[in-house]
């Protein structure tokens, strides 16, 4: 019997623990804060909180105040937020950075109580407070007596290995750090350090790392391997198979032509699902473990792969409700994609949605 569902996304749960694990023995005596936000890389993040507790998380990190609310309902260990802004409603039990003075005079003026990261801009250039402004925030914070519990900032270019710009990164957080402590405050959950910094910098892991793309099992660096196992599977079905003359063309616009007799097979899947119209003929999905090319304009709703030359009488060898893997397990890695289609791997694995349904399989299912 073929499933009903014609697009799904699989996520390995057990996968997931056991990358977890990995970057918590990489991390030693820091504490491992996981980064679930955006519904976990979008692998689902009730089932993910739990599979990354198993693992060893000591705490969780998302980005909006309303993700925490609902990490904070999966776990007991703490929920980090920093993309918010001042008037929000706080969640109780969730940590909050603070990225600006602003954010700070309101969660004085709020009489607001939660554990706050200090957020400094290190040379990112993005969120946190300039240098200039430390100074002040932190003195701000120590007379209001707030509870302060860490500084944090966020690295720009760990990924390219040996790039000096990193180095200059770590000595501005020390200086931040050293400045918190000197006004008194308590900053001993200090965290710089990405999945690319855990893995190559280990002097930077200081108090906490923040652990994201690695603990879905991709490599942030190209060409790295430690271990890791990646989880997620994007998978469609094939809902036809036709036959295709010399010189027909196919899809919106006719785009692309058979340079011969052949084959085509239609896949549901297309631009409102996640497969990026811009794809367009630089992609292959894999069926029976064969790679086929896409070709001609991506739809809404389906795309076309070339099942090769054959005559019309031949069988193409490709079935209707077969499976064709976009990524993942039994096809192309989320790299790999990631570089056919000039994005990067943590693009990819956000990519899948509308009619996506998403599956488990491991963390005790059957």
């Amino acid at each position: 019997m073929v499933p009903m569902d014609l697009l799904t996304a699989r996520v390995d749960v057990d996968a997931i623990t056991h990358n977890t694990g990995v970057l918590k023995r990489l991390a030693g005596e820091a504490r491992l804060m996981c980064v679930v936000k955006a519904d976990a890389y979008n692998h689902g993040v009730r089932r993910v909180v739990p599979a990354m507790e198993r693992g060893g998380a000591d705490a969780f990190g998302v980005a909006t105040l309303g993700e925490a609310a609902l990490v904070r309902e999966l776990t007991s260990k703490p929920v980090l937020a920093w993309l918010w802004v001042p008037g929000q409603d706080i969640p109780a039990g969730v940590e909050l950075g603070v990225p600006t003075l602003e954010h700070l005079r309101w969660l004085i003026d709020a009489h607001v109580t939660a554990p706050l990261h200090i957020k400094v801009d290190t040379g990112m250039h993005r969120s946190g407070l300039v240098e200039s402004d430390w100074e002040e925030a932190f003195a701000l914070a120590a007379r209001a007596g707030l509870n302060v519990v860490g500084v944090m900032s966020h690295l720009a270019v760990a990924d390219e290995v040996g790039n000096p710009y990193t180095d200059l990164q770590a000595a501005a957080f020390e200086r931040a750090v050293r400045l918190a402590r000197a006004h008194g405050l308590r900053a001993d959950v200090n965290h710089l350090a990405n999945t690319p910094a855990l893995l190559t910098r280990p002097e930077l892991k200081f108090d906490q790392v923040r652990a994201g793309l690695g603990l879905y099992g991709l490599e942030p660096i190209a060409g790295s391997d430690n271990d890791l196992r990646p989880a997620l599977t994007w998978v469609a079905r094939v809902v036809a198979v036709k036959p295709l003359s010399a010189g027909e063309a196919v899809s919106y616009g006719l785009t692309w032509s058979a340079p011969a007799n052949g084959w085509f097979a239609v896949v549901a899947a297309g631009y409102a699902d996640g497969v990026s119209r811009a794809w367009q003929g630089t992609f292959e999905v894999t069926i029976g473990g064969v790679r086929y090319p896409q070709v001609g304009r991506v739809c809404m709703d389906q795309f076309i792969v070339w099942l090769g030359e054959s005559e019309p009488d031949a069988a193409s060898g490709v079935a209707v409700g077969d499976e064709a893997v976009i990524f993942g397990a039994g096809g192309v890695s989320a790299t790999e994609l990631a570089d056919k289609v000039g994005t990067i791997n943590y693009e990819i694995i956000c990519a899948p949605r509308g009619r996506t349904v998403r599956s488990y399989v491991g963390g005790g299912d059957a």
